[in-house]
């Protein structure tokens, strides 16, 4: 067992030791291959990275990628830099005074480090789409309707097979424990208790085991998967997905490459730490795209979605939907539902907004008869009660919140995901009752 003296002689580029979650390894040969840079690991050379580590990785990562001869075995317990979160820091209103996702938006602001408010903030290049998404909700008007009995108003629904108490669900976004140290397993519990169905992501900071064993016996959840390179990998990954009792399979198909988010990279370069190694490059770009292709494959078509299908028995959704072509063509390969996604404004800046493209979806489907092949889902701006109505009315069956969900995490924790959950609840059953649609 290496002692803590030890492990802190080995503090360099040339001979670098680092301690995770009270286990030693040796990442000197490793840095050089890191898909992050080695600058962050060389950061913590000879010092305890958990903190750190914990923010972008689940707790098996180690032992999944790295090679067993250089696992060092346990150590005592090396003093890492306090995790005192900023949302226990920083003084906050009563929840109670939090009336929509802007006021949740503008309090994780400021709990948030600036690091993690850029990396969940960003949209690519000048943010256009990113803009877009919520704006273009606003250029669509309500037609209210008089003298109907609105006295009760059922918001529940069924996704695939499976009952929802509303028409939203949680969809993936990565690195929950950025913005809370539990991370995404707070969505999970939140997600059970308000009785909606919780996307699982592939790049979460909690292992999918840890979000699977944190849900309530009946709960629902959903698999969101980047397909990897490594066939084989990514079957062991659906199959495990299947055999945790996930009810359905998100593939996500619009992201071959990571878009340019100028905000996120700008921090990171900002906060770089000084050059140990004089030969590594400061682009900031190549650092993200390299990180990116291990594990997404860009060469992923519209012919490999049998194999994907033909690896479990569940169903299949493609996440990342863009046009009316590509609906009907997913429609054509006998998918069981899509998403219509820019990815929240963050790849192809000046893509269309989510519902804009919704219109031209239903059109679509509808010219060539396929309009009950499959289920609508979108995503993307949409952050008020009247929001989620116009993408019900314009024919989603659901819609998708991500960056809501994570500042309500990050702003109250478990309470302010519930909390976020009910003003759904309560705003989708104001805007029927004000349109007079039971």
């Amino acid at each position: 067992m290496p002692s803590r003296n030890e492990v802190e002689l080995h503090n360099s580029h040339k001979d670098c030791w680092v301690v995770i979650h009270n286990k030693a390894y040796n990442l000197t040969e490793f840095a050089k291959e890191h898909p992050g840079g080695s600058k962050i690991i060389y950061k913590f050379a000879g010092k305890d990275a958990t903190n750190e580590f914990s923010k972008f990785h689940p707790p098996d990562m180690m032992d999944r990628f790295l090679k067993k001869e250089f696992h060092l075995g346990s150590t005592e317990t090396i003093q890492p830099n306090s995790c005192k979160t900023r949302m226990e820091a920083i003084p906050r209103p009563p929840l109670s005074s939090i009336l929509n996702t802007f006021d949740f938006e503008s309090i994780a602001k400021e709990v948030l480090s600036p690091d993690a408010w850029a990396y969940y903030s960003s949209g690519s290049g000048d943010e256009i789409t990113l803009q877009e998404n919520h704006q273009a909700f606003n250029r669509i008007f309500m037609k209210p309707r008089v003298l109907v009995n609105v006295k009760k108003v059922d918001t529940s629904v069924e996704l695939l097979g499976t009952a929802s108490a509303l028409p939203i669900y949680i969809t993936a976004t990565a690195l929950g424990k950025l913005g809370h140290p539990e991370g995404e397993v707070v969505l999970t519990r939140a997600a059970g208790t308000r009785g909606i169905i919780q996307m699982i992501p592939t790049l979460a900071s909690c292992s999918i085991d840890e979000m699977v064993a944190a849900k309530l016996p009946q709960q629902a959840q959903w698999f969101q998967l980047y397909v990897n390179p490594n066939r084989n990998l990514t079957i062991d990954i659906i199959q495990k997905a299947e055999k945790l009792g996930v009810k359905a399979l998100v593939v996500t198909i619009d992201a071959p490459q990571l878009g340019r988010r100028e905000k996120d990279m700008r921090v990171k370069f900002e906060n770089d730490a000084p050059d140990v190694q004089a030969t590594e490059s400061l682009s900031r770009n190549e650092g993200a795209a390299r990180a990116i292709a291990h594990f997404i494959d860009p060469s992923l078509s519209w012919d490999d979605l049998k194999w994907i299908k033909a690896c479990s028995n569940l169903p299949l959704i493609l996440k990342g939907i863009q046009c009316g072509e590509d609906a009907v063509l997913a429609a054509q390969a006998g998918i069981e539902a899509i998403i219509i996604s820019n990815h929240g404004g963050r790849q192809l800046d000046t893509s269309r907004s989510a519902v804009e493209v919704l219109q031209e979806v239903t059109q679509a489907l509808k010219h060539s008869k396929l309009e009950n092949a499959l289920e609508i889902y979108i995503d993307g701006g949409i952050r008020r009660g009247t929001d989620i109505f116009k993408a019900l009315a314009l024919g989603a069956k659901a819609v998708g919140l991500g960056r809501p969900f994570l500042y309500a995490m990050s702003s109250y924790g478990q309470r302010g995901v519930e909390h976020l959950i009910v003003i759904g609840l309560n705003d989708r059953i104001y805007c029927a009752k004000s349109l007079k649609l039971p």
